[in-house]
């Protein structure tokens, strides 16, 4: 038989339109199964959807308006898609009736624009249906919920639809509220819960109208006790949302005012026997001063009779999930937008943790007769959770309120100092740092000084025993990269190096060998806040703690990377922690040994040469986030690495040179407290000048304060200079002698010009390698005024001028504080 020629109707290649028609054709004939065909396996239909969604079978989008047969062909493809989900749709057995309805939410979703207008009306009516049956299964249910949820978020998109959009929302309000009374199934409930979200977000009118019915209801599962607590977490945040309907302040003041006075009455119960009896009515005070009536309680009216005993009768165990919803119902009524502006109640939200926080299990001698041990441990077992969830709320204070919490910054202060000092379990560390991050940079200086020596502490403690634990392993010559050896040279003052100080160092002192060892996840959290405090206060009355905060990141830092990189073998800590959090620790103790370099103040970081070779090695690792900061690291260090003396102003190419005399170059200027490398400024046009007093520089002034100092009394020449003026008596330097005008003879200038560079730099003691640099600085200047000027246009006054300053740079470094520390740069430093 031959072939049609349909047979041979080949599509360009994959992304022609063409195709998907005919695709969408071989879909129905092959996957979709009808009155003969049986019904296919969720797997198949998993399958189905991802091709309908990957190649837009549904969307009806020709690139060329103009190609007719083209949109014919695939209109005629989606009608018969529609025709066989309405056969699905209206089967009487069920396996192809929730076929059908899941497949027509999928084509809510991915349909065009013209057909999802024309058509949504008559989708509505086909989920409602098993929605309003009493005796459809709870699996078609819940595919009907699904599907009207993707078909209400599809037509909130369009305003023109919005009235009718509130119209259907308004009829579905009460068949989902008798979903979550009369269903006894959390899935059914889960996907009510989605569908009122929905029209809260897109129809709040059509919620506004049932407001009461629907608080009632969600409050009453989230106090019946009878919920997972997965659940519970849904239940939340609908009820969280829920004020957003009214759209007004005073609703959402209302419902967190509600919610606020639920918790604490239920900790009441919970806190029994563990808290003084002050703290259990400053919360209620808070919340309904004297004066004023309280408000009716959440969900509507009060228990009373049998339900009210019930309530009483609850176990402890679901008094503790309701408590830590309705705090998590906070968090998200703190950090979800909201139409309008609201003042949230941060003292009464404050007073609420502190009272769960201060609570750690311990009973006084007086009520221990009052108490059973089981009541005592349940409480201690529930209460982890109960501090876990408002860490949050007080992480959610500052996410949503943000300047709000300025006039309480003492308060947060005093209980994150407190908390930190009890705080054992890891989670509720890595909460605790996390909070003392944000608070640090949210803030600023004046709230890192206060927290300062808390944070440093409790850091040292999480950290430090990891650095021993490691360098039990490892020799102590290897505890730190090795550094190139000394110098010859002398020094004025002799420098401990980094092992000398490590061996030295106080953190050391008193760490019990057998101390359990943190979790990854705390070392991390505990560098996250080191990191923010030396970005905020590294700079400003860090002196008691910052020497040890330095050398425990550089240790960390370095026995982090000496276990292999993160993509290498196991670390040396712990060798069964999963790579990627490996990473991690490595990540954050390299940003935190970053912020240390940086926020060095007035001094050159003392590890430096070690971090960067940590920071090289660490760009080694090739196409991960450890490679790209190592790299930014390094970039960010090249001014400290090799400083350079730029100009505060920049002067185009384009300049003219009569506006380029108007325009004193400082070529020594720095910015910031950055220092000069030497007493004296060149300008455009080549001429040493004195750099001026507006700039304020300590370290130029103490050159030409102690220069003046060594200057002999009776030395006119040297007074000469200084002015500027030219000499009247002849001077003689070596072999050369200078007319009275000052000039020298052509053919000695290059010769003179070198032995006043020698003979000064013979003079001068700078440390490591900073000889080097302030000599070639010195013997280019000087050279390239004498190539560029003439002979007798000044060149005495010039070289004389630097050889003056020069030779009170050298004088001055007997006064190792006059040198700028800036230049004590590492040996490796210059090499590349």
């Amino acid at each position: 038989m031959a072939p049609t020629a349909s047979a041979f109707d080949h599509v360009k290649d994959m992304h022609d339109s063409s195709l998907k028609p005919r695709l969408l054709q071989s879909l129905i004939r092959d996957h979709l199964p009808d009155d003969n065909l049986p019904s296919r396996s969720s797997l198949d239909l998993s399958n189905l959807v991802y091709l309908l969604k990957t190649h837009s079978l549904l969307s009806e989008s020709v690139p060329d308006p103009t190609d007719h047969k083209l949109i014919s062909h695939w209109r005629s493809a989606v009608d018969s898609w529609l025709d066989r989900l309405f056969l699905l749709v209206s089967s009487d057995m069920p396996d192809k009736c929730w076929g059908g309805i899941c497949l027509l939410g999928v084509t809510c979703q991915e349909c065009s624009s013209d057909r999802f207008l024309a058509s949504y009306s008559v989708w509505y009516q086909k989920f409602l249906s098993p929605l309003q049956s009493p005796s459809t299964f709870q699996f078609m249910k819940v595919a009907s919920c699904a599907s009207m949820s993707d078909l209400f978020t599809r037509l909130g998109g369009f305003p023109i639809v919005k009235k009718d959009g509130t119209a259907h929302a308004g009829k579905l309000i009460s068949s989902v509220l008798k979903l979550l009374d009369d269903d006894h199934s959390e899935v059914v409930w889960e996907e009510a819960l989605r569908l009122l979200c929905i029209f809260i977000s897109f129809f709040p009118v059509s919620v506004s109208r049932h407001y009461d019915s629907v608080e009632e209801a969600i409050a009453s599962k989230i106090l019946s006790g009878k919920c997972s607590f997965n659940m519970l977490k849904k239940l939340a945040h609908c009820l969280a949302v829920l004020p957003k309907s009214k759209g007004d302040e005073e609703s959402w003041s209302l419902m967190i005012q509600k919610v606020l006075l639920s918790i604490n009455r239920h900790l009441n119960d919970v806190f029994q026997g563990f808290e003084e009896e002050t703290k259990r009515r400053e919360g209620i005070r808070l919340l309904v001063p004297p004066e004023k009536d309280p408000p009716p309680p959440l969900g509507g009216n009060t228990l009373t009779g049998e339900a009210s005993e019930e309530a009483r009768k609850r176990s402890h165990s679901s008094l503790v999930s309701s408590v830590s919803a309705l705090i998590i119902c906070c968090s998200t009524m703190l950090t979800s937008s909201y139409p309008v502006q609201v003042t949230a109640p941060i003292h009464s939200l404050l007073a609420l943790i502190e009272r769960v926080m201060d609570v750690d299990g311990s009973l006084s001698h007086s009520l221990r007769l009052f108490m059973t041990a089981m009541q005592q441990e349940f409480v201690c077992s529930e209460l982890p959770r109960l501090h876990s969830y408002s860490l949050d709320l007080l992480t959610a204070i500052f996410k949503g309120v943000r300047s709000q919490v300025l006039p309480h910054d003492a308060h947060i202060v005093r209980l994150l100092s407190v908390y930190l000092k009890r705080c054992v379990l890891p989670e509720l560390r890595v909460k605790v740092y996390s909070i003392t991050r944000i608070l640090l940079i949210s803030t600023g200086v004046g709230v890192a000084v206060s927290l300062a020596q808390e944070v440093v502490n409790s850091t040292s403690v999480d950290l430090n025993p990891i650095v021993m634990e490691s360098r039990a392993s490892v020799k102590p010559s290897e505890a730190l990269p090795q550094t190139p050896q000394p110098s010859n040279r002398k020094r004025k003052h002799g420098t401990l190096t980094s092992v000398e100080m490590h061996n030295s160092s106080n953190l050391e002192v008193g760490t019990p060998k057998n101390h359990t060892r943190c979790s990854m996840a705390v070392q991390v959290a505990a560098l996250e806040a080191l990191e923010a405090l030396l970005t905020v206060d590294g700079v400003f009355k860090s002196e008691g703690w910052r020497s040890d905060v330095d050398l425990l990141l550089i240790n960390i830092a370095t026995n982090s990377l000496k276990g292999g990189l993160a993509g290498e073998n196991a670390s040396i800590y712990q060798p069964n922690e999963p790579t990627d959090v490996w990473g991690d620790i490595q990540l954050a103790a390299l940003r935190a040994l970053l912020a240390s370099f940086l926020s060095s103040s007035r001094v050159r970081p003392p590890y430096l040469a070690q971090g960067v070779d940590l920071f090289r090695r660490g760009k080694l690792e090739s196409g991960t986030k450890l490679a790209e900061f190592c790299a930014h690291a390094l970039l960010v260090l090249e001014v400290l690495i090799h400083p350079r003396a730029l100009p505060l102003a920049d002067f185009s190419n384009s300049t003219s040179n009569d506006e380029r005399t108007h325009h004193n170059y400082q070529g020594n200027v720095y910015s910031g407290n950055l220092k000069h490398r030497t007493s004296y400024s060149t300008n455009i046009q080549g001429t040493a000048d004195i750099a001026p007093d507006l700039y304020h520089d300590e370290l130029y002034s103490s050159w030409i304060e102690t220069s003046k100092k060594m200057e002999a009394p009776g030395n006119n020449l040297s007074k000469t200079m200084q002015t500027g003026e030219p000499s009247k008596i002849p001077a003689v330097h070596g072999n050369q002698i200078l007319s009275t005008d000052g000039s020298l003879g052509k053919e000695n200038v290059a010769g003179r010009e070198q032995e006043i560079v020698a003979a000064n730099i013979e003079d001068v003691e700078i440390r490591e390698n900073g000889d080097e640099t302030i000599g070639e600085l010195l013997h280019e200047q000087i050279f390239g005024r004498a190539m560029e000027n003439d002979p007798s246009y000044q060149a005495d006054t010039n070289i004389l001028s630097v050889a003056e300053n020069s030779k009170g740079f050298g004088v001055i470094d007997s006064d190792t504080d006059s040198i700028p520390d800036i230049v004590d740069i590492g040996p490796d430093s210059d090499s590349e």
